[in-house]
């Protein structure tokens, strides 16, 4: 496993102010998988979930052993497909919702399943050649 150096102090996404230099280290791994038998990463394809930082090529950290909670974001098993939406409660049934307002949310079919909650999402910043 990588290990990575941490710097203590956080960066601002505002006005600019000097680093203290202080340096721990991060085991990335550590960070990112909370249950690492139960925890698998897909790849998001589609522009349904933009609203919520998840764009097309992002890679989704996905815990099968997470609660699986109304308001969280979830990998669903649809008719033998897998989709990536927020899990709402609507007149005390559950409710995927894309994060996209061209697009509504609709009930889950009785033969769907909550395959594992997305817990981290990896977003490349650099342009992809």
């Amino acid at each position: 496993m990588a290990v990575l150096p941490l710097f203590i102090e956080s960066v601002r996404c505002g006005f600019p102010s000097p680093a203290e230099g202080h340096e721990e280290s991060l085991e990335l791994m550590d960070y990112l998988i909370r249950h690492p038998n139960a925890t698998f990463v897909l790849k998001a394809s589609g522009d349904s979930m933009t609203g919520a930082g998840i764009y097309d090529g992002d890679l989704l950290v996905v815990d099968r052993a997470e609660a699986v909670l109304p308001g969280r974001i979830v990998i669903a098993r649809i008719f033998d497909e897998f989709t990536c939406k927020r899990l709402i409660r609507h007149h005390n049934n559950w409710w995927l919702k894309a994060e996209n307002p061209a697009m509504k949310p609709f009930p889950m079919p009785e033969d769907s399943e909550i395959f594992g909650v997305v817990t981290r999402n990896i977003h490349n910043l650099l342009e992809r050649s």
